[in-house]
């Protein structure tokens, strides 16, 4: 099967800033319970997805353009770039703000424990 991707755009993620795109690569039910998306995700200059917590899920970031401050689970700012890797483990809690004057572009997968 070959689909276009389906793209939601939305403002104000988690309580963040602006407007973040999802080009939904494959839908929560083709995850098949093991997952709640998979997308590339698009963050705007100024834009950020505010500070959420995964109680019964993990959702690793993979940034590929782009800069911007991952926040971690313990409060830490950290730069982030293309190649970097945020892990969130299950229970954490995390956010990621696109500071710069362009799109931050990186992979979110959230997947169940």
């Amino acid at each position: 099967m070959v689909r276009k991707t389906q793209v939601e755009i939305k403002q104000g993620i988690r309580g963040g800033n602006g407007e973040a795109e999802f080009y939904h690569i494959v839908s929560k039910e083709e995850l098949n319970g093991h997952g709640g998306m998979y997308a590339l995700v698009r963050l705007k200059p100024g834009s950020s997805i505010g500070w959420h917590e995964h109680i019964d899920n993990t959702e690793p970031y993979f940034i590929l353009e782009g800069k911007g401050i991952f926040v971690d689970h313990d409060g830490s700012r950290i730069a982030v770039g293309p190649g970097d890797v945020c892990v969130i483990e299950i229970g954490q809690g995390h956010a990621i703000e696109n500071n710069s004057d362009k799109d931050l572009v990186f992979m979110a997968l959230i997947y169940n424990k």
